[in-house]
């Protein structure tokens, strides 16, 4: 079995609309509409099997093994069958499990094929799954509003040890269990970890935040021909959203043309989250890194970057800076709170993290005042991990993350800000209704310090006059794929230290913004 070209692509560097339960139903039922009967399901059917057929290929090992595809009693349990009639008919042995007979028209018009085809089909799983190569997760797809339970979440459980200890699990469309939408297991309950994904018309938040990166695996994306072209509601970050706004380095330029960065934090004994910051701000491109130390302490200069100036916050002029990032270290002290008020006065753009959240989600007269700068379009940028986000919108970190897309959205119009809602998937919302899920980073970035050293990038991206939506993407990506780099060249993902992220940092930009400027 054979394509001429292939019916899936894999998501690259380009954005990618991030396709909504609602949006995906407008198009689907325009489509139907528009294409003769079964015509989604047969391609789609038609493309996972070629999909699965395309990784056969690339591993010997289940070249001559058959394919074990648990297929549930939906139009997903029909995409199974569809694609397993299409593994039989090409000589790949197939066993299709169906626990309850599939019910949609176009299913049984699936089922009736396969069976017609001499497709076997059992009603229960098999004691072990040893003889098979890859096993197919066909129960469940979108939509489903309950979680797994029964034969199907036993199947779920197998399919998942599976996953876990040799790998070879496709699920088409989601994994089962999962929420599209918000990439969280339905209702609280249980959902497959895949290996692979191959998923139809289009990808879909949930491929990418939360719970949803590390159960679906590898994804590709199978179109089925279906015109997409109406704006999505969310997008996948990539370079091209953000890379038009990265700063020209011509030779004619001076440390003045990068902008000047103040990171303002580290009351007494709690100085080095701002040296992390700032430290990140130098390998990012800032042309001037100050920090302004709220406590007393304070190191004279920074032995491993004696460019860095130290001073403390009184006296300091942070309304001549070009950029400002407060909260890293500072505490939630009174005096704390008189610098954030004072600092919120400033026509300066800033990112606010760290003790700066905290402040705000216990403060009206600071939460105004963040919302009034939005209100000036001068937006602040907020960058609480799900706990911090829970204060600020004063409800629990389940809840944020449950819905993570939504909780940004939330944060971005109570506040009139930039919410950079970080964790796995980091959901990056603009008050005027945009909104980015971030693809990079991975396990190396938990561990202390790298929010420290996300809040100094941004800084860093800010003072150089990104506007802030581009500079909250362009540093999110970055820091993500800095981990992803590191743990590629075996620093990380365990062990992975927060300042070891700067330099791999220092490194993207430059290969990937000013390569063919240092050519010319």
């Amino acid at each position: 079995m054979t394509a001429a070209r292939s019916p899936y692509f894999t998501p690259k560097d380009d954005p990618l609309a991030l396709l909504t339960l609602a949006e995906l139903r407008t198009l689907e039922a325009r489509a139907a509409a528009a294409l003769p009967p079964h015509t989604l399901m047969a391609r789609a059917g038609a493309a996972a099997a070629q999909c699965l057929v395309d990784a056969m290929e690339h591993d010997a090992d289940t070249r001559a093994q058959p394919v074990w595809i648990a297929a549930g009693p939906g139009n997903n349990g029909g995409d199974a069958l569809v694609m397993a009639e299409r593994l039989h008919r090409a000589g790949i042995g197939v066993r299709v499990c169906m626990p309850v007979e599939v019910k949609p028209d176009d299913a049984r018009w699936a089922l009736d094929s396969a069976r017609a085809a001499g497709v076997p089909i059992d009603d229960r799983p098999p004691a072990s799954f040893d003889g098979f190569g890859w096993l197919v997760d066909g129960l469940f797809g979108i939509g489903l509003s309950r979680p797994l339970e029964s034969v199907f979440a036993d199947i779920a459980a197998c399919l998942t040890r599976r996953a876990r200890a040799s790998g070879r699990v496709l699920a088409l469309d989601v994994p089962s269990g999962l929420d599209s939408d918000t990439g969280a297991p339905v209702n609280g309950g249980e959902a497959v970890r895949a290996t692979d994904t191959i998923t139809f018309i289009g990808a879909k938040p949930g491929h990418f935040t939360s719970r949803g990166r590390d159960l679906t695996g590898r994804l590709f994306v199978a179109t089925l021909d279906v015109e997409t072209s109406a704006a999505p509601s969310v997008v996948l970050s990539a370079p091209a959203l953000f890379g038009a706004a990265m700063p020209p380095r011509d030779n004619a330029t001076n440390k003045g043309t990068f902008g000047s960065l103040a990171v303002i934090g580290g009351d007494t004994g709690m100085c080095g989250a701002p040296v992390l910051a700032a430290r990140m701000a130098l390998y990012g491109g800032a042309g001037k890194v100050h920090i302004a130390f709220l406590g007393e302490g304070f190191p004279p200069y920074d032995p491993l970057h004696p460019e860095l100036m130290l001073h403390h916050v009184d006296g300091f002029a942070l309304g001549k800076m070009d950029a400002l990032a407060i909260g890293c270290g500072m505490g939630t002290t009174d005096r704390a709170k008189k610098v954030l008020d004072d600092v919120l006065k400033l026509d300066v753009p800033k990112l606010l993290d760290a003790d700066a959240l905290n402040l705000v989600a216990n403060d009206d007269a600071l939460a105004s005042a963040v919302a009034a700068r939005g209100a000036q379009d001068d937006p602040c940028i907020l960058t609480p991990h799900p706990l911090e986000a829970a204060r600020l919108l004063q409800t629990d970190a389940k809840a944020i993350q449950s819905d993570r897309i939504a909780a940004a959205r939330q944060l971005s119009a109570h506040y009139a800000v930039i919410a950079v809602l970080k964790g796995s998937g980091t959901v990056i919302a603009s008050p005027d209704g945009r909104v980015a899920v971030n693809p990079t980073g991975n396990a190396g970035l938990a561990i202390g310090g790298t929010g420290d050293v996300l809040g100094g990038l941004i800084g860093a991206l800010l003072a150089q006059k990104l506007p802030a939506y581009e500079a909250a993407l362009a540093g999110v990506y970055l820091h993500g794929l800095a981990a992803q780099t590191l743990t590629d060249d075996g620093i990380g993902p365990a062990g992975l230290t927060a300042g070891e992220l700067a330099p791999a940092v220092c490194t993207l930009i430059n290969r990937r913004f000013y390569a063919e400027h240092a050519r010319s």
